[in-house]
C-alpha cells in the first residue's frame, strides 16, 4: 500500500508540475501538503486500523499577487467611456442599424423577417435562419450580440478605430453582421 500511495503522490506531483510549469507558492504548499497527507496515510495503514480523524487544509490555489500567473488582460477602466458618452455611440450604432436593416428587408425576400426595438433591445428576426440579438451592456459599456452565426459577443468601442470591437477576435460589429447576414442571404448588405 505504501509503494501504491508513493506512486500516487508522485503521478499527483507530476501533474501538478504539468498545470503549474513556474515556481509558484502554491505548487510549494501543494507539495509540502501531498508529503504530510502520504506520511499520516503510511502511518495509520502501518497500525492496520482506520483513520481516526483527516486533516484538511483550505489554501489559495494561487499567488494572486504572483507575476507569472497567466489570465486575461486586465482592462483599463479609465480607457472606459463615460456613460453619456457610451449612451450616444451606442444608440447612434443600434438606431443605424435598425435603419439598414429595414431597408435590407425591403430588398430581400425572407418569411419571417422582423425587426423589432424596445427597452434598449434591437432583435432581427429572420424566421427559420436565426434571430440576431443587439443589446447595451452600460456598466460595461459593450454592446452585447447573440448571432445565430456565431453566438455570443460583447463589443468595445475602440477610439483609435471609432468602432465596436470584440476585443477577443478584434472583429469589427459592423464588418461581422455584413459578413454573416451575406452569408445568410446570399445577398451584400453595407452597414459602414
Amino acid at each position: 500500500m505504501a509503494s501504491e500511495l508513493q506512486l500516487s503522490v508522485r503521478r499527483l506531483s507530476a501533474l501538478l508540475k504539468h498545470c503549474f510549469p513556474s515556481p509558484s507558492s502554491f505548487l510549494v504548499r501543494s507539495r509540502s501538503l501531498l508529503i504530510q497527507s502520504s506520511r499520516t496515510i503510511n502511518h495509520h495503514s502501518s497500525s492496520h486500523s482506520p483513520p481516526l480523524s483527516r486533516t484538511f487544509y483550505s489554501s489559495p490555489l494561487l499567488n494572486l499577487n504572483s507575476t507569472d500567473t497567466e489570465g486575461p488582460a486586465a482592462i483599463d477602466y479609465r480607457s472606459l467611456l463615460q456613460e453619456d458618452e457610451f449612451h450616444s455611440l451606442a444608440d447612434s450604432t443600434i438606431h443605424d442599424l435598425q435603419e439598414k436593416f429595414e431597408e435590407y428587408g425591403d430588398s430581400v425576400q425572407i418569411d419571417g423577417f422582423d425587426i423589432d426595438y424596445g427597452n434598449e433591445v434591437l432583435t432581427l428576426k429572420l424566421g427559420d435562419l436565426g434571430t440576431y440579438v443587439l443589446n447595451k451592456q452600460t456598466p460595461n459599456r459593450q454592446l452585447w450580440l447573440s448571432s445565430p452565426v456565431s453566438g455570443p459577443s460583447r463589443f468595445d468601442w475602440d477610439r483609435s478605430a471609432q468602432a465596436w470591437v470584440y476585443r477577443r477576435t478584434k472583429a469589427n460589429l459592423l464588418n461581422v453582421l455584413e459578413s454573416e447576414m451575406g452569408q445568410l442571404f446570399g445577398e451584400p448588405i453595407k452597414l459602414a
